[in-house]
């Protein structure tokens, strides 16, 4: 996997980060309204909005003394969408083909499916 994704996926794991991240689909929130609305101290939802900040996930834009936090990439809202679906039987990828270095049986079938000689 690639380190946005790592980060992204990482960022989302921590349950307060994913109530930040809630929060703000509302709509852009200062800290303070965060600190509020979570019933968390200002440094903690500080330091979580700088982990969410890191991986790409919101950004801040400064008025006045304040600063208004959004979420950068509206995808990641729709993400946390597709998870909170009910849990579908998930198969194999299309066009899946085995790993010919992986001894599995699976790995051996798809391998000699995916040879046009093998038949």
């Amino acid at each position: 996997m690639r380190s946005r994704e790592v980060a992204i996926f990482s960022a989302l794991a921590h349950p307060e980060r994913l109530a930040i991240v809630e929060e703000l689909r509302r709509g852009p929130a200062c800290v303070c309204h965060l600190t509020a609305a979570l019933g968390r101290p200002q440094a903690y939802i500080s330091q979580q909005l700088g982990v969410l900040r890191d991986a790409g996930l919101v950004e801040g834009r400064r008025r006045g003394v304040y600063t208004y936090y959004h979420v950068r990439d509206l995808g990641v809202l729709a993400a946390i969408d597709v998870v909170r679906v009910a849990p579908r039987a998930a198969g194999p990828a299309p066009g899946r083909v085995g790993v010919r270095s992986c001894a599995c049986p699976q790995c051996r079938a798809e391998a000699a499916e995916a040879r046009p000689d093998a038949r």
